[in-house]
């Protein structure tokens, strides 16, 4: 099988890479205002719950079917499931490689607004207008947001293209301890600001009573859900290149934490600079109010460069925002390139493909910022759907016998208990909880034209998205479980053993 020999150097870099995966730019902007939007301190609770019983269960689900299978999303599902569940390997890869064609957009606009802070752009007293207007020019200029796009794509595939080892290792080793050290500058100079104290209490006040509300419970399980990168079909692809005696609960608890403790970074930077810097109480109500690109765009480009050395800092904020973006598109990229190389493709070849690809296809999000939402938002419940496929591969296969043989070997450090096979037996309560709820939502929004496909955030445009998805990944199941070649003979694990 092409590219098998590959392996990851050393557990720190395989971790390295993980911790990459998890933590974006869904960490940095989405976390702090949907952890403000939900009471802060109720949130931390429910989210951290959230961690334990959604997020860390899938990223060890994930890692059994990537290391007994040897194969990427498709061929471990065949492998794993049996082969007329291809197909939801299939949706895995499609979900992922869809989500990486307007990442590279948003990673592009990362790297606009770090050049646009280097050079000073963003300067004291600018009012929300101003900040606006930067905002709207630049998305509405094409050549610059495809521009950038491009660049993205380019870095990220020169990196993918290089390899495990002297690409993603190399890069996740730099990467993660440099965006730690960014962020850890930034929030030692936004918690000494004058009123920071006011952003602290309100992130950590723990408000007890606020858990009765099920809007914060279903809030947290879905950030959790989609900032861990469980489910994506990252871990599958990452775990096809780790050594046999690799700790998979340890490495699963280390990434789930990893990416809770970048999230609250993320927010200890955020909240106090928020309520500290912030003109009014409006002002304050607004930022946490708006939406994801609004924070980080809008708000916080107008409130960093009032801090003592603001340029600096605003410079640093969107440098930790670009790498954040670009350790995630990694494994976008490698999802779809593994799994080329397991239908006989070199890596060189499928990376090129599949960076190409990213780059044709993420024009449309480049060009309009509605094109854009209506695929976040189709997208993300995309991969609650993935997750759910990941929970019924691991509950078809046995989840006690997973759990005893594979999880809990001789040389794991940690040994799990029978709540991962309950969590895992739950997700698709979960599921239709957390989908119901987005769901009805969406028809709040459009209620007279909630069947329609081309609303941006209508459910028709969900379903009517996901038929053609689904309905080509059946139709391509024979021949792609016929095209992916031999992995790893996961019979063997039923004595506990690997080839």
């Amino acid at each position: 099988m092409s590219g098998q020999k590959e392996q990851w150097g050393s557990r720190w870099g395989f971790i390295a890479a993980a911790m990459g995966m998890a933590i974006g730019t869904g960490n940095i902007w989405r976390f702090p205002r949907v952890a403000a939007a939900n009471g802060g301190g109720p949130f931390l609770i429910a989210w951290t719950v959230a961690l334990f019983v959604w997020a860390i269960p899938l990223l060890m689900g994930e890692m059994v079917m990537g290391r007994k299978t040897g194969l990427g999303t498709i061929g471990a599902f065949r492998d794993f499931v049996g082969r007329k569940f291809a197909w939801m390997g299939t949706w895995i890869a499609a979900v992922c490689l869809a989500i990486m064609f307007y990442y590279s957009v948003v990673m592009g606009w990362c790297m606009k607004y770090f050049t646009l802070a280097v050079s000073g752009v963003f300067k004291p007293n600018m009012g929300t207008e101003t900040t606006e207007a930067i905002w709207n020019t630049f998305t509405t200029t094409p050549s610059q947001t495809i521009f950038f796009h491009f660049v993205a794509m380019l870095i990220a595939g020169i990196i993918i293209y290089k390899g495990v080892n002297e690409g993603i290792e190399k890069a996740s080793k730099i990467m993660i301890p440099t965006l730690f050290i960014l962020l850890i500058v930034a929030v030692i100079r936004s918690v000494t600001l004058p009123g920071a104290e006011k952003g602290l209490e309100y992130l950590f006040s723990p408000k007890l009573y606020m858990l009765k509300n099920p809007k914060i419970w279903l809030e947290a399980f879905t950030q959790a859900a989609w900032s861990t990168g469980a489910g994506w079909g990252f871990i599958i692809t990452y775990a096809v290149y780790t050594k046999k005696k690799e700790d998979i609960a340890g490495n699963c608890m280390i990434m789930g934490f990893g990416n809770n403790v970048g999230s609250l970074i993320a927010a200890l930077t955020i909240l106090p600079a928020i309520f500290a810097l912030s003109p009014n109480q409006a002002f304050i109500d607004q930022a946490i109010t708006s939406n994801n690109t609004g924070l980080a765009f809008i708000y916080l480009a107008q409130l960093l460069p009032t801090m003592p050395a603001g340029r600096i800092l605003a410079a640093m904020f969107f440098l930790a925002m670009s790498i954040a973006a670009l350790s995630s598109l990694l494994p976008m990229i490698e999802v779809g390139v593994r799994n080329l190389m397991d239908m006989g493709m070199t890596r060189k070849k499928a990376t090129v493909a599949i960076a190409t690809l990213g780059f044709v296809c993420g024009i449309p999000s480049a060009y309009s910022l509605d094109f854009l939402n209506n695929q976040d938002f189709v997208l993300g419940i995309g991969l609650l759907v993935s997750g759910l496929f990941v929970a019924f591969a691991l509950i078809k296969y046995g989840l006690e016998e997973a759990r005893n043989k594979v999880i809990n070997t001789a040389w794991s450090d940690i040994k799990i208990g029978k709540w991962w096979s309950i969590c895992i037996r739950l997700f698709p309560v979960l599921f239709v909880i957390l989908t119901g709820w987005w769901m009805w939502q969406a028809v709040g929004w459009y209620p007279d034209s909630w069947w329609k496909p081309f609303e941006v955030y209508s459910p028709g445009t969900i379903v009517f998205q996901f038929t053609i998805l689904i309905g080509l990944a059946l139709i391509l199941n024979n021949w792609l479980a016929n095209k992916i070649g031999k992995g790893r003979d996961i019979t063997q694990g039923k004595s506990g053993e690997e080839r």
